[in-house]
């Protein structure tokens, strides 16, 4: 606490601003509401005016002193708070905030630079406890391990428990026989064995019950944690509002703010980095987009322009879409500038909508009359584009006269959180995100309709695909008809497809993480969430799964016909996915086997260039593949290598003495030279 006095200050008053801006902006918005919104705003500034002097910051206690003599008149007022006051007290906001700001240790003092203004403070601020977080996730993930092994020491008392079980039988009185005489050997053995029973089945029940319990608590506390790693996406739309309302202001317009998709929470590293950008486009919006009051009524608009920040998730992306309802972007002025600054040839009327807009998003043209502090110098386009850039994301914007302008940004996911529908199929466990299941049904054999193109079934008046989501995730898995069982109706890509599965399991909040960055990514695959110890569950992606379901009728593709075979075995759909990505972008056609007795068969029905196997696998292990193929005189010269995750010596060894021709270890997979290694046991075609 010596080393950093204002550690706790910074949290609580950077919330205390928050909650301030967004209260006067409230105030402002809603008018005569002044006896229900200021009393609460008057205990804000008064909380935040204590905490100042706690830490021995004068200043900040006066401001916020300040902002109390400016609200406390209004305090049982009917009429509206007047724009003045208002001014006067966001603009105490602004100067505790950049105070506040400089408030850092001294080890970040030294190279943090000038303080940055409030509307951007927020994201920052919470972006700082994300490593804590994280280390309180993994402390978790431990601590689940252990729990595991505390299971299997339960185990092992129930076997005890049941050996005891068998020493009583062994010692109880046959029938017909007398029973031990009291006090002899024979009847202070059966009482022990009692006494024995008693106590191991008590220990047994109490370390069971209390494992259940600790396991139970343990995921309460790592879903919460994780909830806490994501950020509402409501976090940016305080900072948004006001600069909405202060360009509005400085440019004498009248303009609304909407926050829509506030529930979506994202992790504060990506909320972080788009804020700059999304600030430029809600100030772009009210600057060249809504009309003055005069104009818009001309117009037959209300005086009052609209600005909209929506957030929504797209599968492995979130797009933040701002949107107005002003005039348009004016065309012909941005072929005029753009020619005038010899950014085009002389044909310029042939340049279509799209390709002048992607002349704005370049930067350096503005249709702006006169240069401002808002607008002018064709920078605030410039800045979304290059925010996307940077992310690995993209932007878009569509214009139309009279209605309107969006500007989209499309950025990668690094964290969401979402529900989903956690189901089940041939033995592999994944999640569909919630918002994309229409419903869930219970189908007889008699509600499919089959044909050379595939299964279909009606629903709301329409005909729509019918697939096996293990059919989907494993292109290896032989078609089979589904006759009856559960199907998950999945909207996705603008349409519908009935997904069918072997069970429904439970619905569930999740954190959606990245595929592996080297990893080329499945168009099912969203990405992927961890259970408690860490383990991996695939999030499949609505949209890419239902076009998958749409295809799954139409004949294969005619170009794998032509390449290399390779045979993934691996009782992991991650593991396989993820090594059959790899291996078909590097030029392989790549089947798979989930276990070693369906990869023999497989391999017996079809020839295979190589054989990728997995060493632990339930039934027979990968050693025991290779040596079943080397005795096989149909598929002894086929090359073998093994992928697992251990890498022992002697794993090593035993596999150089099957006859692998490599051993690679998993986490090493993914490197460029394991397809290489690849390469070097059979080519390409």
């Amino acid at each position: 606490m010596a080393r950093d006095p204002y550690r706790y200050f910074r949290v609580e008053a950077r919330e205390l601003l928050e909650q301030l801006g967004q209260g006067v902006l409230d105030l402002e918005r809603r008018g005569g509401a002044a006896q229900t919104l200021v009393p609460r705003l008057l205990r804000l500034a008064h909380t935040l005016k204590g905490a100042a002097r706690v830490v021995k910051q004068p200043a900040i206690a006066d401001w916020a002193h300040a902002i109390e003599d400016a609200l406390a008149p209004w305090r049982e007022a009917l009429e509206a708070v007047p724009r003045e006051c208002i001014d006067r007290v966001l603009a105490r906001i602004d100067q505790i905030s950049a105070q506040v700001a400089t408030l850092l240790p001294a080890a970040e003092a030294a190279s943090a630079g000038p303080a940055r203004p409030m509307p951007e403070e927020p994201a920052r601020t919470l972006r700082t406890d994300v490593a804590e977080m994280d280390a309180l996730l993994d402390g978790i993930a431990q601590t689940h391990a252990q729990i595991a092994a505390l299971r299997r020491s339960g185990e092992r008392v129930a076997g005890a428990g049941a050996l005891t079980r068998r020493l009583l039988d062994q010692l109880a009185p046959r029938r017909g026989l007398d029973h031990p005489r009291p006090g002899s050997a024979a009847h202070r053995s059966q009482a022990l064995a009692e006494e024995l029973q008693a106590l191991v089945g008590g220990l047994e029940q109490g370390l069971v019950s209390s494992i259940d319990q600790v396991d139970r608590e343990l995921r309460q506390l790592r879903d919460a944690a994780e909830q806490l790693r994501l950020i509402p996406a409501a976090a940016l739309f305080t900072a948004l509002e006001r600069s909405a309302r202060d360009a509005a202001q400085a440019l004498g317009k009248r303009v609304r703010f909407e926050g829509r998709g506030g529930e979506v929470r994202l992790d504060a590293q990506v909320l972080g980095a788009v804020q700059g950008a999304l600030l430029q486009a809600v100030r772009n919006a009210v600057a060249h987009g809504i009309e003055a009051a005069a104009a818009r009524q001309v117009a037959g608009k209300p005086p009052e322009g609209r600005v909209t920040l929506a957030v929504t998730r797209r599968g492995r992306h979130v797009v933040f879409s701002c949107g107005d309802d002003g005039a348009g972007v004016d065309l012909d002025a941005v072929r005029r500038i753009a020619q005038r600054k010899g950014l085009l040839a002389t044909a310029t009327n042939a340049l279509g909508v799209d390709a002048l807009l992607q002349l704005l998003l370049r930067g350096g043209l503005s249709t702006a009359g006169a240069v401002t502090e808002i607008a002018g110098r064709g920078i605030g386009l410039d800045v979304v584009r290059e925010t996307a850039e940077r992310l690995g994301g993209e932007v878009a914007m569509r214009t139309a006269a009279g209605q309107g302008t969006t500007l989209e940004l499309k950025v990668p996911l690094s964290l969401a959180a979402l529900d989903a529908l956690v189901v089940e199929a041939a033995g592999t466990v994944v999640a569909i995100p919630l918002d994309a299941v229409r419903r869930t049904l219970r189908l007889a054999s008699q509600d499919i309709a089959r044909s050379a193109q595939g299964d279909t079934m009606v629903c709301e008046g329409r005909v729509i695909p019918c697939v096996d989501l293990s059919r989907l995730l494993d292109e290896a898995a032989p078609p089979s008809p589904r006759r009856h069982g559960s199907v998950v109706i999945v909207e996705g890509a603008g349409t519908l497809a009935a997904i069918g599965v072997d069970r429904l399991l439970s619905p569930a909040k999740l954190v959606l993480r990245p595929l592996p960055e080297l990893a080329p990514a499945s168009p099912l695959v969203a990405g992927i969430a961890l259970d408690v110890e860490g383990n991996p569950q695939l999030v499949l992606d609505a949209d890419g799964l239902v076009l998958a379901a749409h295809r799954a009728g139409t004949p294969g593709r005619q170009a794998e016909a032509a390449r290399v075979p390779v045979l993934v075995v691996d009782d992991s759909l991650t593991t396989r996915m993820l090594e059959q990505s790899i291996l078909e972008s590097a030029g392989y056609a790549v089947h798979a086997a989930v276990s070693g007795e369906e990869a023999l068969e497989q391999a017996r029905r079809q020839p295979y260039a190589l054989f990728l196997v997995d060493v632990e696998m339930p039934g027979m292990d990968g050693f025991t593949f290779i040596e079943r193929t080397r005795a096989d005189p149909a598929l002894r010269d086929v090359p073998a290598m093994l992928v697992t995750s251990r890498s022992p010596a002697q794993d090593r060894q035993r596999g150089r003495e099957v006859g692998a021709q490599a051993y690679v270890v998993k986490s090493e997979f993914a490197q460029a030279e394991s397809p290489e290694r690849v390469r070097q046991a059979v080519p390409t075609a």
